[in-house]
């Protein structure tokens, strides 16, 4: 019997979800995963019910039901049926906070919550005082406990939403039961059925649980969803290549990730112009189906063009732009890139059209803690030989200690958006705002910046930074960051960037709000062409966990 599955002669359960991913004006999309193989009903009140059939990877078996032919600015409770036994909300529960599906209207206000970088811990006081309060617990209570109307429209999950190398306490006990204490990666997970242990269990949280099936989420992977430092260079490439149980983790990595997340970032009309999509649900056989998704996996990591992970949303006027800074990256030392060109172009695109507000979301932050940019740069420099071939070695042992692998270690790909930023803010129709939504640097932050080339476009250009959820700096790293943001750390790490040839930006900024290292989470508002952020942090009181707001931040005054 496949892991999880259920007894012959008993009815269908839900193990995973529901999880309500995409929303617009007319149209939904439901995820689940079940135990076995049936029939997945997600039925509206005074709506449409809409039922699809399970297909099914390696035993486990999913849906995404698309939900069409719906109002705009229209509330509809849903319940989720398997084989016309509902099971969602599940029985006993309380039915005063329905999950519902907000469908948005183009002059709606609109709210969008991210953050990132979750573990998964018990709340007991051991939890508690070692990973804090989780702030997507606290979010869950906020909303469960508001009007539905003003709950957010979007809940960007920007990466490492699971550890595959330092994974929960749960699944790192199942992994000690399954390998010998002579596997290099004992504690580590290996294969695609692993990873479904780690999904299970970041999501099975009941509060958590609740929220996904209740408010739209998008999201996006980072190094932990296949490895710290995931492709951070070429030689840390070339390393990983050569272990014997690399292929394995980077099947399980992509073909996990294509099920439970990136799936349900599409839009119908995506999702019925992708051919992998449309091929895993309808070819019968399950081998058959098993291999297509396994060989698009590999092909992703091998051929990094072959696949697109970043995605656009557009909340009315509000257009966000999540990019891929992991996957698609150019490693080769002569052509260093964060994005590769067939990604770029895309970005390119993406972001010329008109809108009020543009938001980009990228795992890592585009402006950083400017001491901590100079000696990105820096590092890329002498890693590359501006301190002669001998430093190359020593160069990149830092770059990997360190994790030097956001935008400025990428100096190239760091000036071509400060381009694109500015040839966004000198267009005909400049936004109201340009904002940078990032996260992996388990601190919050916000910097407005300066583009030295489009200094008298309306737009102002923010940096938000937002992470952990729930995974808290070390007191000693949080003091490493408190050094970088003095002035003496700063003009230090510069004279080293400008003596090995490294140039200052066309763009200046600085941090005028942090580093703050509590969990927490942030929620962009927009109405029109006005803008502000809300800063909020997690913490426990008694058994509850709640949102505590900070501040506020306003990013465009309209």
């Amino acid at each position: 019997m496949v892991a999880g599955s259920a007894p012959p002669g008993t009815e269908p359960d839900l193990l995973l979800g529901p999880l309500l991913r995409y929303v617009d004006q007319g149209a939904a999309t439901v995820w689940v995963e079940t135990d076995r193989r049936c029939e997945v009903t997600v039925a509206l009140t005074d709506g449409p019910s809409t039922t699809v059939p399970t297909w099914s990877v390696h035993g486990h078996h999913y849906a995404l039901v698309i939900i069409e032919e719906l109002e705009p600015d229209t509330l509809y409770p849903y319940t989720v049926h398997l084989d016309r036994c509902r099971v969602w909300p599940p029985a006993g529960s309380p039915e005063t906070v329905p999950s519902v599906i907000h469908t948005y209207a183009d002059d709606e206000h609109v709210r969008l919550a991210f953050g990132s970088c979750r573990r998964v811990a018990p709340f007991d006081k051991t939890g508690l005082r070692t990973f804090g309060a989780d702030a997507l617990v606290a979010l869950s209570a906020q909303v469960s406990e508001s009007d539905p109307s003003t709950w957010p429209d979007l809940l960007l999950l920007a990466g490492d939403q699971i550890y595959a190398d330092d994974p929960s306490a749960k699944a790192l006990e199942q992994l000690r039961e399954r390998y010998g204490p002579d596997d290099e990666i004992r504690e580590e997970v290996h294969n695609f059925e692993e990873y479904t242990w780690l999904y299970r269990n970041s999501w099975t949280v009941p509060a958590v649980r609740w929220l996904l099936a209740s408010i739209p989420s998008a999201m996006i992977l980072d190094d932990h969803d296949l490895r710290d430092d995931w492709n951070t260079s070429f030689a840390w490439r070339q390393q990983m290549q050569s272990k014997p149980w690399w292929q394995d983790r980077v099947v399980g990595a992509f073909t996990s990730y294509w099920i439970y997340q990136h799936i349900g970032n599409l839009s119908p009309a995506e999702l019925r112009a992708n051919d992998v999509f449309t091929q895993v649900t309808t070819i019968a056989d399950d081998d058959e189906r098993t291999r297509l998704i396994e060989e698009m996996a590999w092909r992703a990591d091998h051929h990094p063009e072959s696949a697109r992970w970043s995605f656009v949303r557009d909340l009315g006027r509000t257009r966000l732009v999540v990019i891929d800074t992991r996957a698609s990256r150019s490693l080769l030392p002569d052509q260093r890139a964060i994005v590769d060109s067939v990604e770029w172009d895309w970005l390119v695109h993406k972001c010329s059209e008109p809108v009020d507000h543009l938001l980009i979301g990228t795992t890592l932050p585009f402006l950083m803690i400017p001491a901590l940019h100079h000696l990105a740069g820096w590092n890329e420099a002498t890693a590359k030989g501006a301190w002669g071939r001998a430093y190359r070695f020593v160069a990149e042992h830092i770059r990997q200690l360190v994790d030097l692998e956001h935008w400025a270690a990428f100096r190239t790909s760091f000036d071509d958006l400060t381009a694109l930023l500015t040839d966004v803010a000198s267009s005909d129709t400049p936004p109201a705002s340009i904002q940078i939504l990032s996260d992996d640097l388990h601190c919050s932050y916000h910097a407005e910046a300066k583009l030295t080339e489009a200094s008298a476009s309306p737009t102002r250009v923010h940096q938000l930074v937002m992470s952990p959820f729930r995974n808290p700096l070390s007191r000693s790293i949080r003091l490493v960051n408190r050094v970088a943001g003095r002035r003496i750390t700063e003009w230090i790490t510069h004279e080293l960037a400008r003596h090995t040839g490294v140039t200052d930006p066309e763009i200046t900024w600085s941090i005028d709000r942090g580093p703050y290292f509590d969990n927490g989470v942030m929620t962009v508002e927009t109405v029109g062409r006005w803008a502000r952020v809300r800063l909020e942090t997690a913490y426990a009181s008694g058994s509850e966990q709640r949102l505590r707001t900070r501040g506020h931040i306003m990013l465009a005054e309209g």
